[in-house]
Protein backbone atom coordinates (compact mmCIF):
# COMPACT_ATOMS: atom_id res chain seq x y z
CA UNK A 1 0.00 0.00 0.00
CA UNK A 2 1.26 3.48 -0.86
CA UNK A 3 0.50 6.56 1.22
CA UNK A 4 0.46 10.26 0.40
CA UNK A 5 3.70 12.16 0.69
CA UNK A 6 2.01 14.74 2.92
CA UNK A 7 1.22 12.15 5.61
CA UNK A 8 4.62 10.51 5.28
CA UNK A 9 6.25 13.91 5.82
CA UNK A 10 4.09 14.73 8.86
CA UNK A 11 5.60 13.49 12.13
CA UNK A 12 3.52 11.77 14.76
CA UNK A 13 3.00 13.92 17.85
CA UNK A 14 6.04 13.48 20.09
CA UNK A 15 4.09 14.47 23.19
CA UNK A 16 1.12 12.19 22.46
CA UNK A 17 3.55 9.32 22.03
CA UNK A 18 5.56 9.90 25.19
CA UNK A 19 2.41 10.38 27.26
CA UNK A 20 1.74 6.70 26.65
CA UNK A 21 4.93 5.79 28.51
CA UNK A 22 4.65 8.44 31.22
CA UNK A 23 1.24 7.29 32.40
CA UNK A 24 2.71 5.06 35.09
CA UNK A 25 1.75 6.09 38.63
CA UNK A 26 5.45 6.01 39.56
CA UNK A 27 6.40 8.67 37.00
CA UNK A 28 6.36 12.34 37.89
CA UNK A 29 5.46 13.87 34.55
CA UNK A 30 6.07 17.44 33.48
CA UNK A 31 5.62 16.29 29.89
CA UNK A 32 1.94 16.98 29.27
CA UNK A 33 0.21 20.21 28.46
CA UNK A 34 -3.05 19.27 30.10
CA UNK A 35 -5.23 21.58 32.18
CA UNK A 36 -5.58 20.48 35.78
CA UNK A 37 -8.81 18.43 35.97
CA UNK A 38 -9.70 19.93 39.34
CA UNK A 39 -10.41 23.13 37.39
CA UNK A 40 -13.21 21.53 35.36
CA UNK A 41 -16.64 22.85 36.52
CA UNK A 42 -18.19 19.38 36.41
CA UNK A 43 -21.32 20.03 38.48
CA UNK A 44 -22.10 23.30 36.71
CA UNK A 45 -21.65 21.59 33.35
CA UNK A 46 -23.99 18.81 34.48
CA UNK A 47 -26.62 21.47 35.21
CA UNK A 48 -26.02 23.02 31.80
CA UNK A 49 -26.41 19.68 30.00
CA UNK A 50 -29.78 19.10 31.63
CA UNK A 51 -30.97 22.68 31.15
CA UNK A 52 -29.88 22.79 27.50
CA UNK A 53 -31.71 19.54 26.75
CA UNK A 54 -34.81 20.72 28.60
CA UNK A 55 -34.87 24.05 26.76
CA UNK A 56 -33.69 23.10 23.27
CA UNK A 57 -34.40 19.38 23.06
CA UNK A 58 -33.67 17.79 19.70
CA UNK A 59 -31.66 20.79 18.44
CA UNK A 60 -28.72 19.49 20.49
CA UNK A 61 -28.73 16.26 18.50
CA UNK A 62 -29.38 17.53 14.95
CA UNK A 63 -26.99 18.66 12.21
CA UNK A 64 -26.19 22.37 12.44
CA UNK A 65 -24.54 25.24 10.58
CA UNK A 66 -20.84 25.12 9.72
CA UNK A 67 -19.97 28.46 11.31
CA UNK A 68 -21.33 27.41 14.70
CA UNK A 69 -24.08 28.16 17.20
CA UNK A 70 -24.96 31.86 16.71
CA UNK A 71 -25.50 32.75 20.41
CA UNK A 72 -22.10 31.28 21.28
CA UNK A 73 -20.43 33.24 18.50
CA UNK A 74 -22.15 36.41 19.76
CA UNK A 75 -20.93 35.68 23.31
CA UNK A 76 -17.35 35.38 22.00
CA UNK A 77 -17.67 38.59 19.97
CA UNK A 78 -18.98 40.50 23.00
CA UNK A 79 -16.16 39.16 25.19
CA UNK A 80 -13.39 40.14 22.77
CA UNK A 81 -14.95 43.54 22.07
CA UNK A 82 -15.17 44.24 25.80
CA UNK A 83 -11.61 43.09 26.50
CA UNK A 84 -9.82 44.33 23.38
CA UNK A 85 -12.20 46.68 21.52
CA UNK A 86 -11.85 44.71 18.28
CA UNK A 87 -15.14 45.78 16.74
CA UNK A 88 -16.05 42.25 15.62
CA UNK A 89 -19.44 40.63 15.09
CA UNK A 90 -20.68 37.05 15.33
CA UNK A 91 -20.20 36.82 11.56
CA UNK A 92 -16.45 37.32 12.06
CA UNK A 93 -16.23 34.06 14.04
CA UNK A 94 -16.21 30.38 13.09
CA UNK A 95 -16.43 27.74 15.82
CA UNK A 96 -13.85 24.99 15.27
CA UNK A 97 -13.12 21.60 16.79
CA UNK A 98 -10.53 23.03 19.14
CA UNK A 99 -8.08 25.64 17.92
CA UNK A 100 -6.03 22.71 16.61
CA UNK A 101 -8.53 22.28 13.76
CA UNK A 102 -8.26 25.99 13.03
CA UNK A 103 -4.55 25.51 12.35
CA UNK A 104 -5.20 22.70 9.87
CA UNK A 105 -7.94 24.68 8.10
CA UNK A 106 -5.75 27.78 7.76
CA UNK A 107 -2.91 25.69 6.37
CA UNK A 108 -5.25 24.19 3.77
CA UNK A 109 -6.74 27.55 2.79
CA UNK A 110 -3.56 29.64 2.61
CA UNK A 111 -0.71 27.32 1.62
CA UNK A 112 0.22 25.50 -1.57
CA UNK A 113 3.01 22.94 -1.53
CA UNK A 114 6.31 24.73 -1.01
CA UNK A 115 4.80 28.04 0.13
CA UNK A 116 6.40 29.70 3.12
CA UNK A 117 5.17 29.78 6.72
CA UNK A 118 6.98 32.09 9.13
CA UNK A 119 7.02 30.46 12.56
CA UNK A 120 8.53 31.13 15.96
CA UNK A 121 11.58 29.08 16.89
CA UNK A 122 10.99 27.27 19.12
CA UNK A 123 7.34 26.99 18.13
CA UNK A 124 4.21 25.13 19.12
CA UNK A 125 4.64 21.55 17.89
CA UNK A 126 0.90 21.07 17.35
CA UNK A 127 0.97 23.91 14.84
CA UNK A 128 4.08 22.51 13.15
CA UNK A 129 2.33 19.15 12.80
CA UNK A 130 -0.89 20.71 11.46
CA UNK A 131 0.94 22.89 8.94
CA UNK A 132 3.11 19.99 7.75
CA UNK A 133 0.03 18.51 6.06
CA UNK A 134 0.12 21.44 3.62
CA UNK A 135 3.76 20.56 2.71
CA UNK A 136 5.12 24.09 3.28
CA UNK A 137 8.59 25.56 3.59
CA UNK A 138 9.14 26.79 7.15
CA UNK A 139 10.94 30.07 7.76
CA UNK A 140 11.81 29.98 11.47
CA UNK A 141 12.41 33.24 13.34
CA UNK A 142 14.13 33.17 16.72
CA UNK A 143 11.83 33.85 19.66
CA UNK A 144 13.68 36.10 22.09
CA UNK A 145 12.75 36.98 25.67
CA UNK A 146 10.48 39.80 24.47
CA UNK A 147 9.19 38.38 21.17
CA UNK A 148 10.35 37.71 17.62
CA UNK A 149 13.82 38.73 16.44
CA UNK A 150 12.99 41.69 14.20
CA UNK A 151 15.94 41.38 11.81
CA UNK A 152 15.15 37.71 11.18
CA UNK A 153 11.47 38.59 10.72
CA UNK A 154 12.32 41.14 8.03
CA UNK A 155 14.47 38.57 6.23
CA UNK A 156 11.73 35.93 6.43
CA UNK A 157 9.15 38.31 4.98
CA UNK A 158 11.27 38.64 1.86
CA UNK A 159 11.45 34.88 1.32
CA UNK A 160 9.61 33.36 -1.68
CA UNK A 161 5.86 32.88 -1.31
CA UNK A 162 5.67 33.64 2.42
CA UNK A 163 1.95 33.38 3.17
CA UNK A 164 1.50 33.88 6.89
CA UNK A 165 3.14 34.31 10.28
CA UNK A 166 2.14 32.06 13.15
CA UNK A 167 2.64 33.42 16.67
CA UNK A 168 1.59 32.63 20.24
CA UNK A 169 2.02 36.09 21.79
CA UNK A 170 0.90 35.27 25.34
CA UNK A 171 2.67 32.66 27.51
CA UNK A 172 3.93 30.88 24.43
CA UNK A 173 3.97 27.12 24.09
CA UNK A 174 6.67 25.85 24.68
CA UNK A 175 8.64 28.72 26.26
CA UNK A 176 6.09 30.48 28.47
CA UNK A 177 7.36 33.79 27.05
CA UNK A 178 5.13 36.80 26.33
CA UNK A 179 5.71 39.49 23.72
CA UNK A 180 6.24 42.90 25.33
CA UNK A 181 4.17 45.90 24.25
CA UNK A 182 7.26 47.38 22.61
CA UNK A 183 7.91 44.24 20.58
CA UNK A 184 4.24 43.94 19.60
CA UNK A 185 4.30 47.49 18.26
CA UNK A 186 7.59 46.84 16.45
CA UNK A 187 6.21 43.71 14.76
CA UNK A 188 3.08 45.63 13.77
CA UNK A 189 5.17 48.46 12.29
CA UNK A 190 6.96 45.92 10.09
CA UNK A 191 3.85 43.99 9.04
CA UNK A 192 1.77 47.01 8.05
CA UNK A 193 4.03 47.28 4.98
CA UNK A 194 3.18 43.68 3.97
CA UNK A 195 -0.59 43.81 3.37
CA UNK A 196 -0.75 40.34 1.78
CA UNK A 197 0.81 38.55 4.76
CA UNK A 198 -1.67 37.01 7.22
CA UNK A 199 -0.79 37.31 10.91
CA UNK A 200 -2.13 34.46 13.04
CA UNK A 201 -2.15 35.11 16.79
CA UNK A 202 -2.96 31.87 18.60
CA UNK A 203 -4.08 32.74 22.11
CA UNK A 204 -5.31 29.73 24.10
CA UNK A 205 -3.56 30.83 27.31
CA UNK A 206 -4.12 34.60 27.29
CA UNK A 207 -6.71 34.64 30.07
CA UNK A 208 -4.44 32.65 32.40
CA UNK A 209 -2.27 35.59 33.50
CA UNK A 210 -1.10 35.48 37.12
CA UNK A 211 1.38 38.37 36.87
CA UNK A 212 1.47 41.67 35.00
CA UNK A 213 -1.15 43.32 32.81
CA UNK A 214 -3.02 42.00 29.77
CA UNK A 215 -1.68 43.42 26.49
CA UNK A 216 -3.50 44.11 23.20
CA UNK A 217 -2.91 41.89 20.19
CA UNK A 218 -0.25 42.65 17.59
CA UNK A 219 -2.61 42.74 14.63
CA UNK A 220 -6.08 42.24 16.07
CA UNK A 221 -8.09 45.37 15.29
CA UNK A 222 -5.15 46.89 13.42
CA UNK A 223 -4.07 44.70 10.49
CA UNK A 224 -6.49 43.84 7.65
CA UNK A 225 -5.35 40.22 7.52
CA UNK A 226 -5.38 39.62 11.25
CA UNK A 227 -6.49 36.21 12.55
CA UNK A 228 -6.98 35.45 16.24
CA UNK A 229 -7.42 31.88 17.46
CA UNK A 230 -9.03 31.14 20.80
CA UNK A 231 -10.32 28.22 22.80
CA UNK A 232 -12.29 27.24 25.88
CA UNK A 233 -10.08 24.17 26.36
CA UNK A 234 -7.83 25.83 28.94
CA UNK A 235 -10.57 27.64 30.86
CA UNK A 236 -13.62 25.32 30.82
CA UNK A 237 -13.01 21.80 29.49
CA UNK A 238 -10.68 20.54 26.73
CA UNK A 239 -12.84 17.49 26.02
CA UNK A 240 -15.61 19.73 24.68
CA UNK A 241 -13.26 20.65 21.79
CA UNK A 242 -14.56 24.19 21.35
CA UNK A 243 -12.17 26.59 19.65
CA UNK A 244 -12.73 29.48 17.28
CA UNK A 245 -11.26 31.63 14.53
CA UNK A 246 -11.76 35.41 14.57
CA UNK A 247 -11.08 37.50 11.46
CA UNK A 248 -12.72 40.44 9.72
CA UNK A 249 -11.31 39.25 6.39
CA UNK A 250 -14.56 38.02 4.79
CA UNK A 251 -12.88 36.31 1.84
CA UNK A 252 -10.56 34.35 4.11
CA UNK A 253 -13.41 33.28 6.38
CA UNK A 254 -15.52 32.15 3.42
CA UNK A 255 -12.72 29.82 2.34
CA UNK A 256 -12.21 28.59 5.91
CA UNK A 257 -15.91 27.79 6.10
CA UNK A 258 -15.66 25.78 2.86
CA UNK A 259 -12.66 23.86 4.18
CA UNK A 260 -14.51 23.11 7.41
CA UNK A 261 -17.55 21.89 5.49
CA UNK A 262 -15.26 19.42 3.76
CA UNK A 263 -13.59 18.43 7.02
CA UNK A 264 -16.48 17.78 9.41
CA UNK A 265 -19.60 19.78 8.39
CA UNK A 266 -19.65 21.50 11.80
CA UNK A 267 -18.21 21.34 15.31
CA UNK A 268 -20.06 19.23 17.91
CA UNK A 269 -23.30 21.18 18.36
CA UNK A 270 -24.15 19.45 21.66
CA UNK A 271 -20.96 20.88 23.21
CA UNK A 272 -21.73 24.32 21.77
CA UNK A 273 -25.20 24.48 23.33
CA UNK A 274 -23.93 23.21 26.68
CA UNK A 275 -20.96 25.58 26.73
CA UNK A 276 -23.15 28.57 25.88
CA UNK A 277 -25.56 27.65 28.65
CA UNK A 278 -22.67 27.33 31.11
CA UNK A 279 -21.21 30.69 30.11
CA UNK A 280 -24.52 32.51 30.43
CA UNK A 281 -25.57 30.96 33.76
CA UNK A 282 -22.27 31.17 35.67
CA UNK A 283 -19.62 33.73 36.59
CA UNK A 284 -17.01 32.77 34.00
CA UNK A 285 -14.55 35.42 35.17
CA UNK A 286 -14.64 34.13 38.75
CA UNK A 287 -14.08 30.58 37.49
CA UNK A 288 -11.03 31.68 35.46
CA UNK A 289 -9.65 33.58 38.46
CA UNK A 290 -9.66 30.32 40.44
CA UNK A 291 -7.61 28.64 37.69
CA UNK A 292 -5.20 31.59 37.64
CA UNK A 293 -4.70 31.30 41.40
CA UNK A 294 -4.07 27.55 41.09
CA UNK A 295 -1.60 27.83 38.22
CA UNK A 296 0.19 30.78 39.78
CA UNK A 297 0.92 28.73 42.90
CA UNK A 298 2.08 25.77 40.81
CA UNK A 299 4.32 27.95 38.65
CA UNK A 300 5.89 29.55 41.71
CA UNK A 301 6.47 26.10 43.22
CA UNK A 302 8.36 25.04 40.10
CA UNK A 303 10.35 28.27 39.89
CA UNK A 304 11.30 27.95 43.57
CA UNK A 305 12.35 24.32 43.07
CA UNK A 306 14.42 25.16 40.00
CA UNK A 307 16.18 27.90 41.96
CA UNK A 308 16.76 25.56 44.92
CA UNK A 309 17.98 22.43 43.14
CA UNK A 310 19.28 23.10 39.62
CA UNK A 311 23.04 23.06 39.06
CA UNK A 312 24.89 26.12 37.86
CA UNK A 313 24.54 26.75 34.14
CA UNK A 314 20.94 25.57 33.78
CA UNK A 315 18.63 28.51 32.97
CA UNK A 316 14.86 28.85 32.60
CA UNK A 317 12.11 31.25 31.64
CA UNK A 318 9.86 32.94 34.20
CA UNK A 319 6.31 32.98 32.81
CA UNK A 320 3.70 35.57 33.75
CA UNK A 321 0.91 33.10 33.01
CA UNK A 322 0.00 30.00 31.05
CA UNK A 323 1.25 26.49 31.65
CA UNK A 324 4.94 26.14 30.75
CA UNK A 325 8.55 26.83 31.71
CA UNK A 326 11.38 26.42 29.18
CA UNK A 327 14.77 25.31 30.48
CA UNK A 328 18.15 25.39 28.77
CA UNK A 329 21.07 23.09 29.60
CA UNK A 330 24.68 24.31 29.62
CA UNK A 331 27.39 23.33 27.13
CA UNK A 332 24.84 22.60 24.40
CA UNK A 333 23.94 19.32 26.11
CA UNK A 334 21.20 17.43 24.24
CA UNK A 335 17.98 17.28 26.27
CA UNK A 336 16.79 14.47 24.00
CA UNK A 337 19.75 12.35 25.12
CA UNK A 338 18.76 13.03 28.72
CA UNK A 339 15.14 11.96 28.24
CA UNK A 340 15.69 8.20 28.51
CA UNK A 341 17.88 8.70 31.59
CA UNK A 342 15.13 10.80 33.14
CA UNK A 343 12.55 8.10 32.47
CA UNK A 344 14.79 5.62 34.30
CA UNK A 345 14.55 7.98 37.27
CA UNK A 346 10.74 8.14 36.88
CA UNK A 347 10.71 11.77 35.79
CA UNK A 348 9.45 13.01 32.41
CA UNK A 349 9.77 16.22 30.42
CA UNK A 350 9.54 17.15 26.74
CA UNK A 351 12.91 17.55 24.98
CA UNK A 352 13.10 20.65 22.81
CA UNK A 353 13.63 18.91 19.46
CA UNK A 354 9.98 18.65 18.28
CA UNK A 355 9.52 22.40 18.77
CA UNK A 356 12.06 23.16 16.01
CA UNK A 357 11.60 22.67 12.28
CA UNK A 358 15.27 22.19 11.44
CA UNK A 359 17.38 21.63 14.57
CA UNK A 360 18.14 18.40 16.38
CA UNK A 361 19.59 17.49 19.78
CA UNK A 362 18.96 20.97 21.13
CA UNK A 363 19.83 21.80 24.76
CA UNK A 364 16.29 22.87 25.67
CA UNK A 365 13.29 21.21 27.32
CA UNK A 366 9.69 22.06 28.22
CA UNK A 367 8.30 21.67 31.72
CA UNK A 368 4.58 21.74 32.50
CA UNK A 369 3.51 22.64 36.03
CA UNK A 370 -0.30 22.55 35.86
CA UNK A 371 -0.81 18.82 36.41
CA UNK A 372 1.12 18.43 39.70
CA UNK A 373 0.82 19.58 43.29
CA UNK A 374 3.56 21.85 44.70
CA UNK A 375 4.89 18.89 46.71
CA UNK A 376 5.15 16.67 43.63
CA UNK A 377 6.70 19.53 41.63
CA UNK A 378 9.39 19.95 44.29
CA UNK A 379 10.22 16.24 44.28
CA UNK A 380 10.22 16.05 40.47
CA UNK A 381 12.52 19.03 39.99
CA UNK A 382 14.81 17.64 42.68
CA UNK A 383 15.10 14.34 40.77
CA UNK A 384 15.68 16.18 37.50
CA UNK A 385 18.38 18.38 39.05
CA UNK A 386 20.19 15.33 40.46
CA UNK A 387 20.13 13.79 36.99
CA UNK A 388 21.56 16.94 35.39
CA UNK A 389 24.29 17.13 38.02
CA UNK A 390 25.22 13.51 37.34
CA UNK A 391 25.44 13.85 33.57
Amino acid sequence: MEFSQRILDTPSSFIRNILKVTDSPNVISFAGGLPNPISFPVEKLRESVNRAIDEDGSKLFQYSTTTGYAPLRQYIADKYNHNFDLGITADDIIITTGSQQALTLLGQVLVNEGDGIIIEEPGYLGAIQAFMLAQPTFYPVTLEQDGLNLDELKEALEKPNAKFIYTVPNFQNPTGLTYTQEKRDAVYDILKDYPDIVLIEDDPYGELRFEGTALPYIGGGRLPNSVILGSFSKTVAPGMRIGFIISKNKELMTHVETAKQAADLHTNIFSQYVLHDYLTHNEYKEHVEKIIDLYGKQANAMLDALEKYMPEGVTWTKPEGGMFIWATLPDNKSALDMFSKAMEADIAFVPGDPFYTGSQHVPTLRLNYTASTPEVIDEGIKRLAELFKKY
